[in-house]
């Protein structure tokens, strides 16, 4: 074990006059995480305004609530900002952008005819007009989706009251408040928001963990290929020559590799919190995914080296690994929302559990990341297991 460690010692002295070490491990991944933070962030945390023009006729009982309960509700939360129209015809010029008040910049127009109110309380056919904006799809279907509910509410309670009435006709005098009932009535269906135990990362934090992920295995290849380096160099003879079992070296590479991940990932964690924002979770659970991803990556990039013969070709078998591995992962975009086969692809790779273990965190407690760890161990052992019998083969004269 002595003899590994003075490997390592002598690897990780080495390793720290290399510049391009800096860049792999430390530079590019802070750099590129910055650059992603800074671009879509203004887009994920834009507030969402829509301005709706309503033009109420009717000016009737069955108008006020949507105009002052719905949409002045949502005015109150700031979601919605309302803008009075006198007529139909001014509603819908706002929308199109003509007239004095084309600066308003209208997503939508509701529109509420004269009689609206007397048509549905005495029966007869009404509509809620919804004019759109071309430009404005995410507003404008919000619109609608409003009316459209509003409208099926209407239908709910007309229909309560048409039933009851059908039932006893002498109870139809009664028909105001049997409609207030029925619209006090709560739905037997609710949606509920759920989003506080959402198990997400924010925008900042899942590029920062992707990259920090993707360049892990570029880092710790620095180690892992600097057996098939000293064999190119000459140096891998005289290790053998000394009195000291072959194992040690290979423990020595694995060593050297394990100590530049985890500076590599304790620096870009500590400064993307302090600079980016980012917030990785509780410590322990994130320590124990940092290391547990460091040895998988281990695992993974010894494995791919020791399928090759020179260090040139070292180099470039593990940089396709991890580029391929890296975007299959999900590293630099959500591969989770694709669905389908390529969301369950996914976790093929390493840098995919990492991620769902940090938002197993982030909604959470640390033994919710329990599976995440163990597929990250199960990646070490494996590849391991094939690259230690390998990589010892290399040894051989």
């Amino acid at each position: 074990m002595r003899s590994a460690l003075v490997i390592a010692a002598k690897d990780l002295r080495q390793r720290a006059r290399d510049r391009s070490v800096y860049v792999f491990a430390i530079v590019a991944p802070l750099g590129l995480a910055a650059i992603f933070g800074f671009v879509f962030n203004p887009i994920s945390d834009a507030d969402f305004t829509a301005t709706f023009a309503v033009a109420n006729v009717d000016r009737g009982p069955l108008a006020a609530p949507l105009v002052d309960g719905v949409l002045g509700g949502l005015a109150e939360d700031g979601n919605v900002r309302l803008v009075e129209a006198t007529s139909a015809e001014e509603a819908t010029r706002l929308v199109e952008g003509d007239g004095e008040r084309a600066d308003q910049d209208v997503d939508a127009a509701i529109i509420i005819p004269a009689e609206f109110s007397a048509r549905v309380q005495t029966g007869r056919p009404a509509e809620l007009r919804v004019v759109q904006n071309v430009n404005s799809t995410l507003a404008s279907t919000l619109a609608l989706a409003i009316v459209q509910e509003y409208a099926r509410q209407l239908d709910y309670v007309q229909g309560a009251v048409t039933t009851l009435g059908s039932l006893d006709p002498t109870r139809l005098a009664d028909a105001a408040a049997i409609a207030q009932r029925a619209g006090a009535t709560p739905s037997p269906v609710s949606v509920r928001d759920v989003s506080a135990t959402v198990k997400q990362l924010d925008n900042t934090t899942f590029y920062t963990a992707g990259l920090a992920s993707f360049f892990l295995f570029f880092t710790v290849t620095f180690g892992v290929n600097s057996l098939l380096e000293e064999r190119h160099a000459g140096t891998l003879s005289r290790l053998l020559a000394a009195p000291l079992p072959k194992w040690s070296i290979v423990l020595g590479k694995a060593i050297t590799s394990f100590g530049l991940g985890l500076v590599s990932m304790l620096i870009l964690i500590v400064a993307t919190s302090f600079i980016l924002g980012a917030d990785w979770g509780n410590p322990v659970g994130v320590a124990l995914l940092v290391v547990a991803a460091t040895a998988s990556a281990i695992g993974v990039m010894a494995m791919v080296s020791a399928l090759a013969r020179t260090s040139e070709q070292g180099a470039v078998f593990t940089s396709i690994a991890a580029v391929v591995l890296g975007i299959l992962g999900g590293t630099f975009f959500p591969i989770s929302q694709a669905g389908g086969v390529l969301a369950s692809l996914r976790f093929v790779a390493p840098h995919a559990w990492f991620l769902q273990g940090l938002g197993d965190l982030a909604g959470g407690s640390i033994g919710d990341t329990v599976p995440a760890i163990a597929a990250l161990l199960g990646f070490a052992a494996v590849t391991s297991g094939i690259a230690v019998p390998l990589l010892q083969r290399r040894l051989n004269p």
